[in-house]
């Protein structure tokens, strides 16, 4: 899984802002405000990784069970693919 092409994150005044930039300006019309972790899994997904791997790396960086981080993985690719940001 991994994040399309044609978003942007930025940090601005301490908020974790993603905008859509070239084509995908005129056809996605809102921000996205992510959270510290939001932010960090948006940067992972940024390459083609899995699920099981998403697991791993947030374990690694922050004091939260696999599973507990798993179902809060889940829902948010769940989001993005909703959303039609996601490969």
């Amino acid at each position: 899984m991994k994040i399309k092409n044609g978003f942007a994150k930025r940090n601005i005044a301490g908020s974790n802002i993603v905008v859509p930039v070239g084509k995908n300006a005129g056809e996605f019309n809102a921000m996205i405000t992510l959270n510290d972790t939001g932010s960090f899994l948006w940067d992972i997904f940024q390459k083609d990784i899995t699920v099981d791997r998403a697991v791993e790396l947030i374990t690694a960086e922050y004091d939260v069970a696999p599973e507990k981080a798993r179902e809060d993985i889940e829902k948010f690719v769940a989001l993005l693919q909703d959303n039609n940001l996601m490969e």
